[in-house]
């Protein structure tokens, strides 16, 4: 009997150290906090890590968005500077097609004369100049009559491409004649392309070695629709590759140097975060297989899921897991200074992510203090019931997008595609950009006008006035419960029972379905941030000194 009630003992003061917090385990035995300080120090690199990666970033973004700009104003006369939804110039008449076409080619043979940046044609493996290549597509044949409406089309394309090297546009329209004698009732489409050389040489102000650039150009020419407007754009490919031989003077080296040693440092911290959460986690599973022994050894019941989820800790999965990303990001960056990968979206993503779940588990620290507390418990008691909310709102959702596509689509910009119809109607749910919305409806169609107005009013009024003030009630509901077993006492579980020292265990019933869901799944962690702490800060404390 005395060994049962010193494993007792010993198991209680088990469980009340493992749910104390980093500093009430320091007074109580003197243990170090390793794990927070590792998670300070982890969080001050990681940023520091994610704000140097993204000003790097920007040089690079910016240095790819000015170039296609640049290659816009040099390529596409008459270029304005923005781009319509689909198409950066447009042009109406065969005489403009043609001047644009040989614009092109004249821009492409001055290309050195004509650009201020380091750009230049692209070699082969041989050093030999690759060439530009015009391809045309057209009905393989065709007559049409519009004023008889007869029309004989074979919607069969034939393809064909002409390449050459850099010639004059002069020399071009002089050699190839036939190629550029156009039918414009069977010319579906022009795309002339051709690859180009650059060098980014911002990156040597940020001390860093600069990178060498490939750009595959298109320049297309577009008569689908055959409506009488030929629609020209142009689409850059970028690739980033090593520089085949350079020399650079300076600290540039050096600073690439140094910053892979902090990335290294970097993915040892995170290491250690994440080695020191496992850990953690091991030790709450020992934990819970005393307990659950305990109780059916001495009681012959189970540990309830509530109490099961005390030892789960989530915070700790949430650690694990941004320590991988970051370690992941990390490598990816260091692969990127040292000049051998070029995958800065990837990279961005996952240090990104890393950090916004670092930055996102400082609230379990928060969670000691009874006033921040409050916001987690109503977020945890909350979500179940507003998962579900929203699940049911969402097939209304879905609907209403599904019809505005197919119905206002053709007549509102708004409505062109399922992302854009799904994104306005959200800030239409904010009360955003309403007048805006209805007022750039094209009136010519009176039917669809009048569907318009239906559509909008219905959504507005269902979704704000409804579905929106239910959404905050659920929030409502779930805080106010909070308070009130905050101020009246929350429900006691047989964890709590145990490190109060109570004997008995009675069987929980379940009585009514709001009181009981909340007290199931997530009052009963309260004694992590409640309870445990004011118990073990309190009484508890004495036994460990």
């Amino acid at each position: 009997a005395l060994a049962d009630i010193i494993k007792e003992e010993n198991l209680r003061d088990d469980l009340k150290y493992y749910f104390m917090n980093p500093c009430e385990k320091y007074r109580a035995r003197r243990n170090i906090p390793w794990k927070l300080g590792v998670q300070i120090l982890k969080i001050v690199m990681i940023t520091t890590q994610l704000i140097l990666f993204g000003l790097n970033n920007q040089l690079v973004v910016s240095y790819k968005e000015e170039n296609t700009m640049a290659l816009k104003n040099l390529f596409l006369k008459d270029y304005r500077g923005v781009d319509e939804d689909d198409y950066s110039v447009a042009v109406y008449t065969q005489h403009d097609v043609y001047d644009r076409l040989f614009y092109v080619l004249e821009q492409y043979s001055q290309l050195g004369r004509l650009s201020v940046g380091p750009i230049s044609y692209a070699e082969d493996e041989d050093g030999k100049l690759l060439p530009l290549v015009v391809c045309k597509e057209c009905y393989k044949k065709g007559s049409l009559e519009p004023s008889d409406g007869v029309y004989n089309i074979d919607a069969q394309l034939e393809t064909s491409e002409w390449d050459h090297l850099v010639l004059t546009a002069n020399q071009w329209r002089t050699h190839n004649s036939s190629f550029f004698d156009l039918d414009f009732y069977r010319l579906v489409d022009i795309t002339i392309t051709f690859q180009l050389k650059g060098i980014n040489l911002q990156t040597v102000r940020s001390r860093e070695l600069p990178d060498c650039y490939s750009f595959s150009v298109t320049i297309t020419f577009d008569n689908q629709c055959h409506s009488g407007m030929v629609k020209i754009w142009l689409n850059i490919g970028t690739e980033r590759s090593a520089c085949t031989d350079w020399k650079i003077s300076g600290t540039a080296q050096k600073n690439t140097h140094y910053l892979l040693v902090f990335d290294g440092f970097v993915i040892l911290i995170c290491l250690t975060s994440a080695v020191l959460c496992t850990r953690s986690i091991i030790l709450a599973v020992r934990l819970l297989q005393r307990f659950s022994r305990f109780l059916h050894e001495n009681y012959n019941r189970k540990v309830c899921e509530d109490d099961q989820r005390e030892f789960l800790n989530g915070w700790y999965v949430l650690v694990i897991v941004s320590d991988l990303l970051a370690i992941i990001g990390s490598i990816l960056k260091m692969e990127i200074q040292a000049k051998s990968l070029t995958s800065y979206d990837v990279c961005s993503i996952f240090l990104g992510t890393s950090t916004l779940m670092v930055w996102v588990s400082v609230i379990r620290y928060l969670g000691y203090f009874q006033k921040y507390n409050v916001l987690i418990l109503t977020m945890k008691a909350a979500f179940p019931k507003v998962l579900r909310f929203c699940c049911c709102a969402g097939m209304i959702y879905l609907g209403y997008t599904f019809c505005g596509w197919i119905v206002l689509g053709p007549y509102h910009e708004k409505f062109e595609g399922l992302s854009r119809v799904a994104e306005c109607l959200f800030s239409l749910l904010n009360g955003d950009d309403m007048f805006t919305t209805f007022a750039q409806l094209k009136d010519k169609n009176t039917v669809v006008w009048l569907f318009s107005r239906a559509y909008l009013f219905t959504f507005i009024s269902l979704f704000i006035y409804m579905v929106l003030s239910l959404f905050i009630a659920l929030i409502t509901d779930a805080y106010e419960t909070i308070k009130n077993y905050q101020e009246n006492g929350f429900p006691l579980t047989d964890l709590q029972k145990f490190l109060r020292e109570q004997k008995d265990f009675p069987v929980v019933e379940e009585n009514s379905q709001t009181d009981v869901h909340i007290r199931r799944s997530v009052l009963c962690c309260c004694p992590r941030y409640k309870f445990m702490v004011q118990f073990v800060c309190g009484s508890s404390m004495t036994s460990y000194h």
